[in-house]
């Protein structure tokens, strides 16, 4: 199994709704695409470091999820860089241990 981190950090303008739902669609991805969402950690609203889109904070959650297929995070960063409440995104693949 190959364990990833994936970072995404969400606009600040968005409802908890629609926040909620964001989230909830990048988990979809990531099952759909053969993997296993292990845990979910939400940062909560958080200054960035520079501004983006003329804003000064964000909303950072970290999603680790495990997946037997080596493409499901390239699939996964696809999808999700074409997100609208998407700000920024990253993931890394975890050292086995």
């Amino acid at each position: 199994m190959h364990k990833y981190e994936l970072a995404v950090v969400l606009n600040a303008k968005l409802e908890d709704e629609e926040r909620a739902a964001a989230l909830e669609k990048v988990q979809g991805y990531i099952t759909r695409f053969g993997g296993t969402v292990t845990n979910v950690d939400d940062q909560g609203k958080k200054r960035l470091a520079y501004e983006i889109q003329h804003m000064k904070e964000a909303f950072y959650y970290f999603i680790q999820f495990e997946t037997a297929q080596s493409d499901t995070a390239k699939q996964v960063e696809d999808h999700v860089r074409i997100m609208e409440p998407v700000i920024r995104y990253l993931c890394v693949k975890q050292d086995e241990k």
